[in-house]
């Protein structure tokens, strides 16, 4: 099996603790040759689904060779841990089975074999089971990019019982496309589970309903063309649709978060104005 020169790494273990260095550490003690590229490790703890995302949308710019991804709040448990082959032994994905790798894998075309880490001779010994990343997972991918033939890593795994992708799609009721925002990224603007096509009918003018609220927004090519205080919806690097002000944060003005419903339908050209109660009082009075 070839050798692989190249892991990229993605976890929620921060920058706060030796994790991130610790797991890099043991990698380059079992293969010195391989660079370390690191995705994020600034996932929320925990959060399979940030950490899917992040992942499916890295992956297409990825170089080949082979993934290591730790997000595994069931670390210790009977959760499965795998490698995941794909693209003719190109690319590999080792991580926990918890759905953390399976939208990325389809987006590489596809498991075509797997195998659980259950080898010991390529584990570190443990002192505890909760540190996977540093004694299983890490292990496992420089090894691999030694060139270890796939199955001396553990028993094969039928592709077919790897845990499914978590990705939410969206609905049509009535008039209204259902969507999800995805991700909020460091400038503020929310990443929503549209495809541009998906609102193509609707003009240049959608509104979008959440929170009770009510709010219209410009489809723009760029955000230096939503106009300032203006809301616009952009197709953005990943070739979804992204909820954008211009220069400011839309997540924190309309107070959106990943996870959160919201709705879209066709507007119109006529803005939507903030009404308030207004008294008149005649002269002198």
């Amino acid at each position: 099996m070839p050798r692989h020169d190249t892991i990229s790494f993605l976890s929620d273990f921060g920058h706060d603790d030796e994790f991130v260095g610790v797991v890099k550490s043991v990698i380059r003690e079992i293969a010195p040759h391989a660079a370390v590229i690191d995705l994020t490790h600034s996932i929320p703890a925990f959060d399979v689904r940030a950490g899917s995302l992040a992942l499916a949308r890295a992956v297409q710019y990825v170089a080949r060779g082979i993934v290591l991804a730790v997000v595994d709040p069931g670390v210790g448990t009977d959760r499965r841990a795998v490698a995941i082959e794909v693209a003719g032994g190109d690319g590999i994905f080792v991580g926990p089975d918890n759905g953390l790798l399976a939208s990325a894998v389809a987006m590489a075309g596809g498991a075509e074999r797997a195998v659980g880490l259950t080898n010991p001779i390529y584990q570190l010994p443990a002192p505890g089971p909760t540190f996977a990343g540093r004694d299983i997972f890490g292990p496992a991918a420089a090894h691999l990019a030694n060139g270890l033939p796939f199955e001396e890593l553990g028993e094969e795994v039928d592709v077919h019982t790897l845990m499914p992708g978590i990705l939410p799609i969206t609905r049509v009721e009535g008039d209204r496309l259902i969507a999800e925002v995805l991700w909020v990224d460091r400038y503020g603007n929310a990443q929503l589970n549209v495809d541009p096509d998906e609102i193509a009918a609707f003009g240049d003018t959608v509104l979008l309903h959440f929170h009770q609220t009510v709010r219209s927004a410009r489809r723009a090519a760029t955000y230096g063309t939503i106009g300032r205080g203006g809301l616009g919806l952009i197709t953005d690097s990943y070739g979804l649709v992204s909820v954008c002000l211009e220069r400011q944060s839309a997540a924190a003005e309309l107070g959106l978060a990943a996870g959160d419903e919201v709705q879209l339908e066709q507007g119109d050209d006529r803005p939507l104005g903030v009404t308030s109660p207004v008294t008149l009082r005649l002269g002198g009075q």
